[in-house]
């Protein structure tokens, strides 16, 4: 075995262990419910505007419909592990601040099981917190941070039913903790604390279709379709006081299980992807999840949350000039933009968010592996009251490993 392979297992192997924090939010909106979600896209399809429900090349891992792993080659060993660099730009009632954040993003693998059935593994973030901000308050100052997050340990299978129909589904253990702090500050030099803890340890599925037709003799037309059911959440949640000043062990309240009291919404994408000549490919994605009718209950002494029911429309575009051709001929251009109606609910305030996307596929000098370099420009904001408007600028970096493991050379 090739030493890059030992390297690839290591890394696998160290998916299982890496900290729920590997990658923070950097924003004020985070401490909301369960903190900004993640929807599933790998580096490439960042780079396209985080589109792929309809996405079946077969050449990258697409998580986001689990019916796409059928299409993996029977010979073929992907992995795929993305990092993400953050740049932001903050500003609220005339006060402007900067931050710098990132970290890994997502490592997942996919194989062949047989001709038809394709399966995959992999770890990536469901939810992420982060943030840290102060006001003024009567007689003192508080300061509240945030941290943590949830985040997917999956395993997923897919399959080919018909010609041009494949399904699949991938089962997720939804572990993570979430932590909410706030530090109370007085003129008089007393400082307390009030912390609010939410601890996941659940299973998730989702389920996937996909259908493909040529349309002419070197078009091809694909819809895709994914579902996560809605289901209650099991862990535990809890608050705790404490006097950092007084020789005092703090206080626990509100201790109580999330089953029936906290929950996740059903989640539908569609998808609709064009591709041409195995050289343009164009898909159309929108995402709807019904988080008006999740639970999130109060915990004495918090506000209460209330959620919006959240969607998402996204586009993207990726053109290769010669899929056959030189090196410059063969690396894969993007561009992509979104929409985001999301779930937080902020008073009487929504939370909007847009961005746009390029970034390039570059082929390593031998073989099918693949650089992905994609960069991101996003602005969130709340709505009507804009509260604190952010500017994101990321860089996302995966590597796309494409190596035939289960090639056997015949001796002569």
């Amino acid at each position: 075995m090739k030493i890059y392979r030992l390297i690839i297992a290591a890394a696998a192997l160290l998916a299982a262990f890496i900290p729920a924090k590997a990658q923070l939010a950097m924003s004020p909106y985070s401490r909301y419910g369960y903190g900004l979600l993640n929807d599933n896209a790998t580096s490439a399809q960042r780079a396209m505007g985080g589109v792929g429900y309809a996405m079946n090349s077969g050449r990258q891992i697409n998580v986001m419909n689990p019916a796409s792993y059928a299409n993996c080659d029977s010979l073929t060993f992907l992995f795929d592990m993305g990092i993400d660099m953050t740049r932001l730009w903050s500003e609220e009632q005339g006060r402007s601040g900067k931050d710098f954040g990132g970290g890994l993003d997502y490592i997942t693998m996919q194989f062949p099981l047989s001709k038809y059935i394709g399966g995959s593994i992999g770890l990536l973030p469901y939810s992420s917190v982060g943030y840290s901000f102060g006001n003024k308050i009567e007689h003192g100052e508080s300061q509240r941070q945030g941290s943590g997050g949830l985040n997917q340990l999956y395993l997923g299978l897919g399959g080919r039913i018909y010609k041009g129909l494949t399904a699949g589904f991938n089962v997720s253990y939804l572990f993570g903790t979430t932590i909410n702090d706030l530090y109370a500050y007085t003129d008089g030099g007393s400082t307390t604390l009030f912390e609010r803890v939410l601890e996941v340890r659940d299973f998730h599925l989702q389920f996937g279709v996909q259908y493909s037709r040529p349309v002419g003799r070197r078009s091809k037309l694909t819809a895709g379709v994914s579902f996560s059911p809605g289901k209650t959440l099991l862990g535990h949640t809890y608050g705790v006081y404490y006097d950092i000043n007084a020789d005092t062990k703090p206080d626990t309240v509100g201790y109580t299980s999330l089953r029936d009291k906290y929950s996740l919404p059903a989640s539908w994408g569609f998808g609709l992807n064009y591709e041409w000549n195995q050289r343009l490919m164009a898909e159309v994605d929108f995402t709807w999840q019904g988080w008006k009718k999740a639970k999130y209950a109060a915990l004495e002494s918090f506000e209460k949350t209330r959620f919006d029911n959240r969607w998402k429309i996204a586009c993207g575009l990726q053109y290769t000039p010669n899929p056959r051709g030189n090196y410059w001929q063969r690396i894969n251009y993007r561009c992509g933009g979104y929409y985001n109606h999301d779930y937080l609910t902020i008073g009487d305030n929504g939370v909007r968010e847009h961005g746009m996307s390029v970034g390039l596929g570059l082929p390593a000098p031998a073989g099918k592996t693949v650089i992905n370099l994609g960069f991101e420009y996003k602005r969130r904001q709340a709505n009507p009251d804009p509260l604190v408007k952010e500017t994101y600028f990321n860089i996302t970096l995966g590597v796309n490993f494409n190596e035939m493991w289960f090639w056997r050379n015949k001796i002569r």
